[in-house]
C-alpha cells in the first residue's frame, strides 16, 4: 500500500482500481470541462495571510448544519452511481462518516437503497431528491425518507435535463457494464473491483428497480430515467415537496443571486451554491467564485453551503471564510471509497480535517467561527 498523504493519492490509486467507465463517470465534467476545472482550479488564486506568535491550543473545527452536529463544516455529497465505484459504496461511505461524525447524504441515484443505509448506519442521514415526472413515485420515495429517519431532505434543482458528458457517452456507461469486448477487457484488469461485485447483489439503482412503475428490470431503467427528470420543474413544485417532507429542507444546485433570493423565500432551510461539480453548464462559473456575492445577499436568512472543486481542508477554510457555513465533497470521497473502500474514505476525511485544522491555526485562529475574509491576502479573491 502506498503511503497517502493527499485526496490526489487516492484519485490515482482510485484510478487504477476502478473501471474506466465507473473512475471517468466521477472524474470528468460536461463538454469542453472548463467549469469542472475551474471548481478546483479556482480555490488556488486564493492566498492566506500566515500569522504567528498566537496561542494555537485547544483548536475546534466543530460546527453544525440544519441543526445536525459535525467534526468540521462538511458533509458527504449526494452522487450518483456511488455503489459502482466499490462494491456496496454507498454503505461503506455512510459508516465512515457516521464513525468520523460527518453528515452523509444518499444520492437518488444510488446503487444502495435509502432502507439499506438505515439498516447498516445508526446516525441520521440525509436523502437528495431529484424530481421526476412520475410524482407518485416522488411521494413514495419522500416517505421511504421519513421511515428511514432521513433527518433531512436535499431537493437538487439543476438536472431538470442532462449536461452532455463526453466520457460517459464514450464508455457506454451503464450500471452494470455491458458486457462488450472494451468492458470486458478492461475488468480483466480490475480483479479487486470484480471480486467485491462478485459478493454483493446490489448492481443496479436500488432506489429505483422494483419500486417506480414499469421498472421491474435493468432493461427498462435506462428509458424510463431518461423520460422521467422533469424540464418543466418550478418553485411550485419546491413548495409542494416541502410540504409533502415537512423537516429540514435543503435546496441544492444554486449559482445566480436571484435564484438564491428564491431559494430563501421558500422556507428551505439551506441551500447549496453548486455547478452539479461542473457536469452541467459548462462555461458556468466556479462555486468559490460564485458563493461570496450569495452568502452576502441572503447569508444571514438561510444557510449557505457549497460543493465543488474541494480537494483539502485549506478550500474548506476558503470556502468558510467567504461565507459558506457548510460544504460538501463528492469527488475527494469517491477517490477514497474506489481506492481503498470505507477505509479511504476515511482516510479522505482524516486528509481533510488535517489540513483544515493546520491550515486555521497558521492563520492565527483556533476555532472555525472565527474564521472571515481578513485570513485572505488582501486583492488575491474575491476579485
Amino acid at each position: 500500500m502506498p503511503t497517502i498523504t493527499c485526496i490526489e493519492d487516492l484519485r490515482v490509486l482510485a484510478q487504477k482500481r476502478v473501471p474506466r467507465m465507473f473512475y471517468d463517470y466521477a472524474d470528468s465534467g460536461s463538454w469542453t470541462e472548463s467549469t469542472y476545472r475551474a471548481n478546483e482550479a479556482d480555490f488556488q488564486k486564493i492566498k492566506l495571510r500566515q500569522r504567528v506568535a498566537v496561542n494555537m491550543q485547544n483548536r475546534s473545527t466543530a460546527c453544525e448544519m440544519v441543526g445536525q452536529a459535525a467534526k468540521m463544516p462538511v458533509a458527504i455529497a449526494p452522487t450518483g452511481l456511488t455503489g459502482m465505484q466499490h462494491a456496496d459504496g454507498e454503505i461503506l461511505a455512510a459508516r465512515a462518516a457516521e464513525k468520523f461524525g460527518v453528515p452523509f447524504t444518499l444520492s437518488t441515484m444510488s446503487i444502495c437503497s435509502i432502507e439499506d443505509i438505515a439498516a447498516h448506519t445508526k446516525a441520521p442521514f440525509w436523502f437528495q431528491l431529484y424530481v421526476m415526472k412520475d410524482r407518485d413515485f416522488i411521494e413514495r420515495l419522500i416517505d421511504r425518507a421519513k421511515a428511514a429517519n432521513c433527518s433531512a431532505l436535499m431537493l437538487t434543482l439543476d438536472l431538470q435535463i442532462l449536461g452532455q458528458r463526453h466520457k460517459d457517452i464514450k464508455n457506454g456507461l451503464s450500471a452494470p457494464p455491458k458486457p462488450t469486448i472494451a468492458n470486458i477487457l478492461n475488468l480483466m484488469t480490475k480483479p479487486r473491483w470484480c471480486m467485491g461485485m462478485l459478493g454483493t447483489r446490489r448492481h443496479s439503482f436500488g432506489n429505483i428497480v422494483g419500486h417506480a412503475k414499469g421498472v421491474g428490470d435493468l432493461s427498462s431503467l435506462s428509458s424510463w430515467t431518461a423520460e422521467q427528470f422533469d424540464p418543466a420543474l418550478s418553485w411550485a413544485d419546491v413548495e409542494w415537496i416541502k410540504k409533502r417532507w415537512g423537516g429540514k429542507l435543503i435546496i441544492k444546485g444554486i449559482m445566480d443571486v436571484e435564484d438564491a433570493r428564491l431559494a430563501r423565500d421558500s422556507g428551505a432551510d439551506a441551500m447549496i451554491v453548486s455547478n452539479h461539480g461542473g457536469r452541467q453548464l459548462d462555461g458556468a462559473l466556479s462555486s468559490i467564485e460564485a458563493l461570496p456575492a450569495m452568502a452576502q445577499e441572503v447569508g444571514k436568512d438561510i444557510e449557505v453551503w457549497m460543493d465543488g472543486g474541494i480537494r483539502s481542508g485549506q478550500d474548506v477554510l476558503k470556502a468558510w471564510a467567504l461565507g459558506a457555513r457548510g460544504t460538501l465533497i463528492g469527488r475527494s470521497f469517491l477517490y477514497g471509497l474506489g481506492a481503498m473502500g470505507e477505509e479511504g474514505v476515511t482516510k479522505a476525511l482524516e486528509i481533510i480535517h488535517k489540513e483544515l485544522d493546520l491550515t486555521m491555526a497558521f492563520c492565527g485562529h483556533t476555532r472555525i467561527e472565527q474564521v472571515g475574509p481578513h485570513i485572505f491576502v488582501p486583492g488575491t479573491f474575491p476579485a
